[in-house]
């Protein structure tokens, strides 16, 4: 099913974090949105998980109205709609298994999740799901003794338990090392060609985008200032996307790129992965 915002606006006060952006994005794409600090990126990924509500505007998820929904019909769209966010939002006292298997929370009644009571099927598939991603030997371990990179590859083992149609990533790899990043970046895309689940990702860095997204959005003060392919994506579109420095000067696009370069397959392409990252396709589950 496609997604579709219309008109899409969230103001607090007098500004406008998001500003009538109307864009529509087809079942299956995999999709950066970049642009500066404060352009309404990650806004824009809350209200489409309804962690925020629009001032005004429609989000449609096929015939579903995502602006009205209340209580369980809530729930079960961000059941549905994943997101994983920049500081992981773990438990770091519990151990990673029970941290995957709170993906389940919504699926399940909440008497057995007050018990903290799960299925042997559904410790199977938490456990299937790190093998996935190539940490499976940290299941017993508590979240907070990981590296940045292992937990966030534990945050999108979670989403992939709550068997998501659509995958939200807030700034995923922003406090990772350029590794750990292209790590947390493979597993997404590969998520997203051969699960066919529809991701969309705040990036800050032009090279990631270009070479993992299909599609990219740039939003500036709040707007769609972009939208289309990397190979559209000029000098002149980054420069209405990332505006100019303090001192009028134009920012150069090596500014918005990672400043240690790790070599990345175009998309569509096989993933480049590091010794202890499987591909989903390889996993067995």
């Amino acid at each position: 099913m496609n997604l579709n915002l219309t008109n899409l606006t969230r103001q607090f006060g007098s500004n406008k974090a998001v500003d009538s952006v109307t864009i529509e994005i087809p079942s299956g794409q995999m999709v950066g949105v970049i642009g500066r600090s404060g352009a309404g990126k990650s806004t824009l990924l809350r209200m489409i998980n309804r962690l925020a509500d629009p001032t005004s505007g429609n989000i449609l998820f096929g015939d579903l109205d995502i602006a009205k929904l209340h209580g369980k019909a809530l729930r079960d769209w961000q059941s549905q709609c994943a997101m994983i966010f920049q500081q992981f939002n773990l438990v770091p006292r519990l151990d990673v298994l029970t941290n995957v298997l709170l993906g389940r929370l919504n699926h399940r009644s909440t008497t057995l999740s007050l018990l903290n009571i799960f299925t042997r099927e559904e410790r199977l598939m938490a456990i299937a799901a790190l093998e996935r991603l190539g940490i499976e030997q940290t299941a017993l371990q508590a979240a907070g003794t990981l590296s940045g990179g292992q937990q966030q590859r534990v945050a999108i083992a979670r989403a992939l338990m709550q068997s998501p149609k659509m995958i939200l990533a807030d700034e995923p790899i922003a406090s990772l090392d350029p590794l750990n990043a292209k790590i947390v970046m493979d597993a997404l895309r590969d998520i997203n060609e051969r699960e066919g689940i529809t991701v969309i990702t705040n990036l800050h860095t032009l090279d990631t985008a270009r070479n993992y997204c299909e599609r990219i959005i740039g939003m500036a003060r709040g707007r769609v200032a972009f939208d289309g392919p990397p190979s559209q994506l000029t000098a002149a579109a980054v420069q209405e996307i990332y505006g100019s420095d303090r001192d009028g000067a134009g920012i150069d696009e090596s500014m918005t790129s990672t400043s240690i370069n790790i070599p990345v397959a175009a998309p569509g392409a096989a993933a480049m992965t590091s010794p202890d990252y499987r591909p989903l396709a390889t996993a067995g589950a």
